[in-house]
């Protein structure tokens, strides 16, 4: 496998795109991607600016219901501490091609501290909190149950190999849910994309101390495990990179074509469409939040043409299908191919098509197969006598293979 050897100068790489890159939210505790906290964790909020400048920036929060829509509460409703902090710790990078500066945020803080539960996302912006540089969401739950997931196959006369159940058992940590059971719903998810989900979800039945949903139509169609690539060593290829070097003084990482279509299920460990950012120089782990580089990498599927819109998704760009993340078909080269201006690491990703009616299908490209390991959510929401908002009375989730 060559290496490209094109050394140009240009542009700075953020010409190309927006200045804000590489948006992380997640909870250090748990040691994964998933933005859900309770009341004494802290979420790490990381992100870079590719102008290389060194601008104050400013985040506030807003409060959501358990739909994620907007419950009209004030801040001091739902926090306290001041509505609009800086967000002022930054550190520029070093020993990259693309420069950039480097902000970390750890939240809670004493600037914002969220007093109720529910759902939130945080604002960061640079003049006005109307015009946000971006916003994300997060989760922080009152950890008052236990939920426990359990996933297996189910078949049907039309789709007898893709589907999965998922059936969810509360238990109390203490005291009596009883009570409060005719406000609770449950909101169960896979890998921490918001399209796939099933939302208010009523208690099949109760049992003691013990709520139960045990619906038959909790079921997601199981997808296919990610696709991936390992770009962590820019100065060659490996980890389903074809080609790398320099375009114009800026990296390029060239992935190898991708399976469309499969038959049957193959066995591939994954991350559950998470990213993680890394950089390793011939065996020497360096410090990618601030010596991570960054590369146009160049996604291609061997494909006919089909009538649909075809996207690049997964944790990288929230599963958001937009132009930035559309596959273009090349009919010369008979292929879709992309581009998308990434902070080097390791990515999981999966192609989905646009149906007519807006909602995208995870697995027309991937394949869906009931032994898929997914990552399964579940939210219960409830909302006691007296209260205006939602709370978040418990999560759980389940990462092991179907039985």
């Amino acid at each position: 496998m060559k290496t490209l050897q094109i050394f140009l100068l240009g542009l700075g790489a953020f010409a190309f795109g927006q200045n804000i890159q590489s948006v992380q939210l997640f909870n250090p505790q748990t040691n994964d991607e998933t933005p859900i906290i309770n009341m004494n964790q802290q979420l790490i909020l990381s992100f870079d600016d590719l102008t290389n400048s060194s601008n104050i920036y400013r985040y506030t929060i807003k409060h959501y219901d358990r739909n994620w829509e907007d419950d009209n509460l004030f801040f001091t409703e739902i926090a306290d501490g001041s509505m609009n902090a800086l967000l002022d710790q930054f550190q520029y990078s070093f020993n990259t091609i693309q420069p950039y500066t480097h902000y970390t945020l750890k939240f809670p803080n004493d600037k914002i501290r969220p007093k109720i539960s529910g759902n939130f996302e945080i604002i960061v912006y640079s003049n006005s909190a109307d015009k946000p540089l971006f916003t994300k969401r997060f989760s922080l739950v009152e950890d008052q149950a236990n939920l426990a997931l359990n996933i297996s196959r189910i078949s049907d006369a039309r789709n007898p190999n893709i589907n999965q159940r998922v059936e969810v058992q509360v238990t109390s940590k203490a005291g009596d849910l009883s009570s409060n059971v005719n406000s609770m719903t449950l909101n169960v998810q896979q890998n921490n994309n918001a399209n796939m989900k099933i939302t208010n979800l009523k208690p099949s039945s109760t049992l003691g101390n013990q709520i139960l949903f045990q619906q038959m139509n909790i079921v997601f169609p199981g997808n296919n495990e990610f696709y991936y690539f390992d770009n962590k060593n820019m100065n060659m290829a490996a980890d389903m990179v074809r080609e790398t070097g320099l375009i114009d003084g800026v990296n390029n990482t060239f992935l190898h074509p991708v399976w469309a279509y499969p038959l049957n299920y193959q066995y591939q460990p994954d991350v559950n469409g998470a990213f993680y950012y890394r950089r390793n120089d011939l065996g020497l782990e360096r410090n990618a939040e601030r010596e991570g580089d960054y590369s146009w990498v160049h996604f291609s599927l061997d494909s006919d043409p089909i009538e649909k819109e075809l996207y690049i998704l997964g944790g990288f760009n929230d599963f958001k299908a937009n132009k930035e993340s559309q596959m273009i078909y090349d009919a010369e080269q008979k292929k879709y191919v992309a581009k998308i201006f990434l902070k080097q690491g390791f990515y999981n990703y999966i192609l989905a098509t646009k149906e007519q009616n807006g909602s995208l299908n995870f697995g027309e490209i991937n394949g869906n197969f009931w032994q898929t390991e997914n990552l399964y959510q579940a939210f219960l929401y409830y909302k006691p006598f007296g209260r205006n908002y939602d709370g978040l009375l418990g999560y759980g989730e389940f990462r092991t293979p179907v039985r």
